[in-house]
């Protein structure tokens, strides 16, 4: 196999075995897990890693597919002992592709492969050095093609950070993390200069129309005067070409300016990117390492992840990671009970130990929690009275004492051991939070337990924000509560009650929505200069379990901004969840969209009953697009196995032809209605060239949807690609599937 395509294969499976993972880890925490997709998910990561040749981790998989079809079919419970085996093998599973080198991964140990062989009732189990793919009485299932690792998703999976594929012949880049944020923020300080030159070229605008202005004029006195006047002529002349070097070095300047400002926020984007990473990629990590320490240990422990695929800054989260280290182990040693205890107290046997990332209004809210005894409040009294902490005869409220355990050194634990005893954790997530201008609070758990909760800033923490206008002045909007951006006739919309109504959808699934101006709610008056009166400027939230039509003044861009906290007066609470700074230092509000539905349904009281439709449940329509089929045309199997993967695990439809002439021959017959083809470019018989200027000469797919994807990414490739009618041109030297997918949908 090439050295490249492995490598994007390798890229693909990194993503795809997270998925898998992650979805088997919250099956297994669930009250009533689907068996059958959690067999499938153990199936396709045994083919995935069979397609790029990783024996280890298919031989676990395969053994995770034995137990998981015997829990399926009522052979067997899914009980404690079985349970441990597989997070242990899932664990090692992590740890291996984590460890991969150029293809080639680390002995892995063999403890999780035992435990699985032990729950099976495998003979002859016994630690190996490097165990095999598949012991004589696992017959080896027959090779399956690659496509069959995709399994069918019910469900978008969660948000994830795959990795960069690299470049032929080239390795990933390692960037320090310190480096990413300088450059963030020189690409913020780069952005604010920019803006700051505005004036200059607003002022060279200005000069050419003066300029215009007294040609005009002298051409005027010139034609008026009585006599012949040579020399008004020839001062209008000079003025004239004056005027026309002026209005030309205007449009240069305007140009590059606009080029300028294009180029750096291509750069401030992609910094920000970089900064930004989902929670799970730094903090994913520290589940494995409370596992492996509650097995050093021999402690049942069922942990609970929730919240990991929230986008956080790095930075913020590296500053976390040692801290919450120290909370898990401390949860750890101070929550555990003895099975007795926990059976005595109605409780389940395994610890229930979690870790949670969620937003609350304008804070970032990170919680350690365990369903142990809770806090030992008379021990924390004793302790801080022995070091001196309250007077004799004090009496300190629960929430003073709890406050109290934060101090360095301070430990209620009654020995030293490998978890606990020196009061360290606490105080070091004390200071974490001191730095980065949070707080952190424990505090007891109903009915049971314990939780430490970090509340920070959102300050390193960016967001997608859609910027519009309402009565002059400029606010934001959270991008992922955005579901569609319109511009409408207002003369064929329909009025109920004064109001105008949007009416989305067709036949019974049709929902009409009243729409609610922006500037009514925040109570400005409409800025009549910006509006068009023949057209509905509108963005269609998704908010308060409905959608909510906000018509605004004008819409801008979209942007990743720092949300920083509300201000502290001034804001109505209800509406502001944040402040965001554009370039320039101009502050906006980032308004929340549930405070808007809900001021929006208390001003639509008067209209008739259901026209705030509720949303549907069902989740047929944001996925229309993808049921939609795909061509993907590419004379190396390897890349048509790749292509066809990624798509159908994004829910497409995919149709696989061998080169150019193949996919025309096939568009021809009809065989099926495709919606988009993906075609590489050198191809025998039929480039992708050809089969692109053959298909825009047919009326029949001259606007068929196209992409080039190819290695051939020089500039005259692309244009020759684009000049023959492509959509997009994309390289496979640099290929992101993300990319790849963020394409299509636009395309479709």
């Amino acid at each position: 196999m090439p050295a490249d395509i492995r490598q994007l294969l390798l890229a693909a499976f990194e993503v795809e075995h997270r998925e898998h993972v992650t979805a088997i880890r919250a099956a297994l925490g669930s009250a009533t897990p689907d068996w059958t997709d959690v067999f499938r998910r153990a199936h396709s990561l045994k083919g995935a890693a069979r397609a790029v040749d990783l024996p280890p981790v298919e031989a676990v998989a395969h053994r995770l597919e034995t137990l998981f079809e015997q829990v399926r079919t009522g052979a067997r419970p899914l009980d404690r002992a079985a349970a441990n085996a597989v997070h242990l093998a899932l664990d090692r599973i992590e740890t291996y592709v984590a460890g991969l080198q150029d293809g080639a991964g680390p002995d892995m140990p063999a403890d999780a492969l035992s435990a699985l062989g032990q729950c099976l009732g495998l003979p002859g189990e016994a630690p190996e050095a490097a165990p095999t793919p598949a012991a004589p009485s696992e017959p080896k299932p027959a090779p399956a093609p690659a496509a069959a690792s995709v399994a069918p998703k019910a469900e978008p999976p969660a948000p994830a950070s795959p990795p960069e594929p690299a470049e032929s012949g080239t390795a990933i880049l390692r960037v320090p993390g310190e480096a990413v944020e300088a450059l963030a923020r020189a690409s913020h300080d780069l952005t604010s200069t920019l803006a700051a030159q505005a004036p200059a070229a607003d002022g060279l605008a200005r000069l050419a129309r003066l300029a215009r202005d007294l040609r005009a004029g002298a051409e005027a006195l010139a034609t008026k005067s009585d006599a012949d006047r040579p020399e008004l002529r020839a001062l209008a002349a000079r003025l004239g070409g004056f005027a026309r070097e002026a209005a030309e070095l205007s449009r240069r300047q305007a140009a590059a300016t606009s080029a300028v400002e294009g180029a750096a926020f291509r750069v401030r984007a992609e910094a920000e990117r970089l900064a930004l990473v989902p929670a799970e990629t730094v903090l994913g990590p520290l589940a494995r390492s409370i596992r492996e320490t509650a097995r050093e240990q021999g402690r049942d422990v069922d942990l609970d992840l929730r919240g990991l695929d929230l986008p956080v800054e790095r930075g913020l989260l590296q500053a976390l990671k040692d801290p919450l280290l120290h909370a898990l182990r401390n949860a750890l040693s101070h929550g555990w009970q003895s099975p007795e205890i926990r059976r005595a107290a109605g409780k389940p046997e395994a610890l229930a130990l979690g870790l949670a990332v969620a937003v609350r209004g304008a804070r970032l809210q990170v919680s350690v929690y365990d369903d142990g005894p809770g806090p030992d409040l008379p021990r924390i009294d004793a302790t801080a009275r022995a070091r001196g902490l309250l007077a004799p005869g004090e009496e300190a409220a629960p929430e003073t004492l709890l406050r109290l355990v934060f101090e360095p050194g301070f430990s209620t634990a009654e020995a030293v051991d490998t978890l606990s005893g020196r009061g360290y954790g606490l105080s070091v997530a004390a200071d974490a939070a001191r730095q980065l201008l949070g707080s952190v609070r424990l505090e007891p758990r109903e009915p049971a337990g314990t939780a430490l909760v970090f509340n920070l800033p959102l300050s390193a923490a960016r967001r997608s924000l859609l910027l519009v206008e309402a009565g002059g002045r400029t606010y934001a909007l959270p991008g992922g509560a955005v579901e569609r951006l319109l511009r409408l006739d207002r003369a064929g919309l329909p009025m109920a009650l004064g109001r105008t109504m949007l009416r989305l959808g067709d036949g019974e699934a049709a929902t009409s929505h009243p729409v609610t101006y922006l500037a009514e709610i925040l109570g400005l008056a409409p800025d009549a200069a910006g509006q068009d009166s023949a057209t509905l400027t509108a963005v269609l939230l998704r908010a308060g379990g409905g959608r909510l039509a906000l018509g605004v003044d004008r819409l801008h861009d979209v942007r990743a901004l720092l949300v920083l906290p509300a201000p502290s007066f001034g804001a109505d609470p209800g509406l502001i969840v944040g402040t965001a700074v554009l370039p320039g230092d101009v502050p906006v509000l980032v308004l929340d969209p549930e405070g808007l539905a809900a001021r929006a349904a208390a001003s639509s009281a008067g209209l008739p009953a259901g026209t705030m439709a509720q949303a549907p449940r069902s989740t047929t329509a944001p996925r229309a697009a993808a049921r939609a089929t795909i061509l993907v045309v590419d004379d190396s199997i390897t890349t048509r196995t790749l292509e066809k993967g990624i798509l159908e695990a994004a829910g497409y439809r995919v149709v696989v032809c061998v080169d150019g002439q193949d996919a025309l021959d096939r568009l021809r017959a009809e065989i099926e209605p495709v919606n988009l083809v993906l075609a590489d470019v050198e191809m025998p018989r039929l480039d992708g060239f050809g089969l692109l200027k053959a298909l825009r000469a047919d009326p029949r797919f001259a606007r068929l949807p196209t992409i080039l994807m190819t290695s051939r990414g020089d500039a005259a490739d692309v244009s020759r690609g684009l000049d023959l009618g492509a959509d997009a041109y994309l390289t496979k030297q640099k290929f992101d599937q993300r990319q790849l997918l963020d394409t299509i949908g636009q395309l479709l």
